[in-house]
């Protein structure tokens, strides 16, 4: 069952700027799909389009199989958890939590049972007589979260609600998110700008830039089949390598050094790598592939990161701490398998 189409949906403002070009997206019922991009790509708009809270200037929300382009935030059946919370500073906790049921006229005894259940369900049942103010950024989070709960939606949006937490309590948080939103099984958009947010939450990742879709799949197609130079650069930490080269004859050729590989494409492209998958032989000898000068290395503990270029171009490759620390000149280890190509003009995946 189908919960959320949005359907060539446009936002132009009065001076004519384009904030939303024409986005297509479904969320199947259960489904949580992530949002991502970098500031003003569109995301947080097209959000608050589907909550009611920006008009649409051309195209079709449809919710539950009714379109909504004309009905108040309100009446849509949405509940939506804010980036700073929105919590009502003098009311209790429990009064939050409570509050949007009291507005739409549920019985008291049913807005409690609410309540009770997803203050269980959130483990803040103990801050209930409390205020805002005498809770931490986590238990406030949870908290706005609760008072999305009691609505019973049909959809849930997430508007960058981690954002104003210290980088440990966001990851616990995200894991939370993610195991409340599989627990009641019902469907959300998360927007986020991290990436690592939307590669361990999502089912689906729409990935957008300067209001379009770039992509649209499972966290391993986006990782593992970047649609385009932008996708390959924007996913993943650190970043895909993303190098100058020519192909023909059944080869890759960067500067000097030509990578034997089935490639039909003739000419420009850009060549993609991810570090993780650009090994290294010490010294001049020991593999086939393009030479790398080495400028530092980046010690993370499990792994080091070996940053320098390949064929005058910055490139960075991902080793393993217990591998020998390379010289000032190494060789990579590539193989086919691993090597992305993209159109050097579109860069669109070839």
């Amino acid at each position: 069952m189908t919960t959320l189409e949005i359907k060539q949906a446009v936002k132009r403002y009065p001076n004519g700027a384009l904030a939303v070009k024409g986005v297509d997206v479904t969320v199947e019922d259960g489904e949580l799909v992530v949002f991502v991009g970098p500031s003003g790509c569109g995301k947080s708009t097209l959000l608050r389009m589907v909550a009611g809270l920006e008009s649409v200037t051309e195209g079709e929300i449809v919710l539950d199989g009714r379109l909504v382009n004309e009905v108040e935030p309100a009446n849509r059946n949405i509940a939506m958890v804010f980036q700073n919370y929105a919590l009502y500073p003098h009311m209790s906790v429990y009064k939050n939590l409570a509050y949007g049921l009291k507005n739409r006229g549920t019985p008291k005894a049913e807005i409690d049972a609410k309540v009770r259940e997803a203050a269980k369900l959130l483990q803040i049942g103990d801050f209930l007589e409390r205020k805002p103010s005498q809770l931490s950024g986590g238990q406030r989070q949870r908290v706005a979260m609760g008072r999305a709960i009691v609505r019973d939606p049909a959809i849930f949006l997430f508007d960058e609600p981690l954002s104003n937490l210290d980088a440990k309590l966001r990851n616990q948080m995200r894991l939370e998110i993610k195991r409340l939103q599989r627990r009641l099984g019902t469907a959300a958009i998360y927007v986020t700008h991290d990436q690592v947010e939307a590669m361990t939450l999502a089912d689906r990742i729409v990935v957008l830039n300067n209001g379009e879709i770039e992509q649209i799949g499972t966290p391993a197609q986006v990782y593992g089949a970047p649609a385009s130079t932008f996708v390959a650069s924007f996913i993943g930490a650190p970043p895909m390598n993303l190098l100058k080269a020519q192909t023909g004859d059944g080869a890759i050729v960067i500067g000097e050094s030509r990578i034997e590989a089935p490639v039909r494409a003739n000419g420009p492209v850009t060549l993609g790598i991810r570090p993780e998958r650009a090994h290294l032989a010490n010294g001049s000898g020991g593999a086939d592939g393009p030479p790398m000068k080495v400028d530092t290395v980046e010690e993370l503990g499990a792994v080091r990161l070996i940053h320098g270029s390949v064929g005058g171009q910055h490139f960075t490759a991902n080793q393993s701490a217990d591998e020998p620390i390379p010289g000032d000149q190494v060789r990579l280890r590539l193989q086919a398998d691993d090597l992305h190509l993209f159109d050097h003009g579109t860069g669109r995946r070839l």
